[in-house]
């Protein structure tokens, strides 16, 4: 068939690697968080948090209705959150949390992905969660940076920092436990639509990479997405495009 259509293939399995990995994890979240509470994102804050935060990953609503149905009908499945630290690339610290109902399986794939890679896996817990603080983050689509500010500070958020982002794009920081406050503060005062909503870690220190290291990292990470425990992903390399408050989960 030709080195053209073993290249096309290889990219096709690839596509639907991650998109395999990506519906598991949804599927995941969004039942656990049901599973947790009451069913109807209406009611629940959790479940409602994880669907927005799926959609916005284009995450399709059969997966997300499937998921909560699962919920709904007494399913017996049982996840538990789990977190591996590791080094990547030029000292890079990365923090891998996981939602499995199998830890042995979700800690081989974890590792196995890392060190595939050029990383270790850190047998000191702290070790590279040391390089991050948890923070709640907000993302909308907005620009009057002062006023949004002003609206968070005189009802009382603990706000971390308000960024312009991107051009139309608006960062809010707040403390995590300010989390649910600050996205009712924002709704209620003119941003009805908001694409990201949940507590992540921030680096509080970066680590330049580039050339051969920032692809070794770009690999590393790309291996981690296609890990179907693996829930989410924080690293402090920093490059051209990315600053310790851009959130970087993986590099471009």
């Amino acid at each position: 068939m030709g080195r053209a259509h073993e290249v096309r293939a290889a990219s096709m399995a690839a596509t639907n690697a991650r998109k395999s990995a990506l519906y598991m994890k949804a599927s995941s979240e969004i039942y656990l968080a049901a599973k947790s509470g009451t069913p109807d994102p209406r009611e629940n804050l959790a479940l409602r948090s994880a669907i927005e935060k799926w959609k916005a990953q284009d995450v399709t609503r059969e997966v997300i209705e499937r998921a909560i149905a699962k919920a709904k009908g007494g399913s017996a499945d049982s996840y538990e959150a789990g977190r591996y630290e590791a080094f990547g690339p030029g000292g890079t610290a990365i923090v891998i949390n996981t939602l499995t109902d199998n830890n042995k399986r979700a800690f081989a794939n974890v590792r196995a992905a890392v060190t595939h890679h050029g990383g270790t896996i850190s047998d000191r817990s702290g070790s590279a969660a040391f390089h991050f603080e948890d923070a709640g983050v907000i993302e909308f689509v907005g620009n009057d940076v002062d006023a949004l500010t002003e609206t968070l500070i005189l009802n009382e958020v603990d706000v971390k920092e308000v960024k312009q982002v991107e051009d139309n794009v608006i960062r809010v920081l707040v403390s995590p436990k300010e989390l649910a406050k600050a996205k009712d503060v924002l709704n209620q005062n003119g941003v009805e639509k908001i694409d990201v909503a949940e507590t992540k870690m921030i680096p509080v220190d970066v680590v330049d990479l580039d050339g051969e290291e920032k692809q070794k990292l770009k690999n590393l990470l790309d291996a981690l997405d296609e890990v179907e425990d693996v829930q989410s992903v924080f690293h402090n390399a920093n490059t051209v495009s990315y600053t310790h408050l851009t959130l970087p989960t993986k590099l471009e």
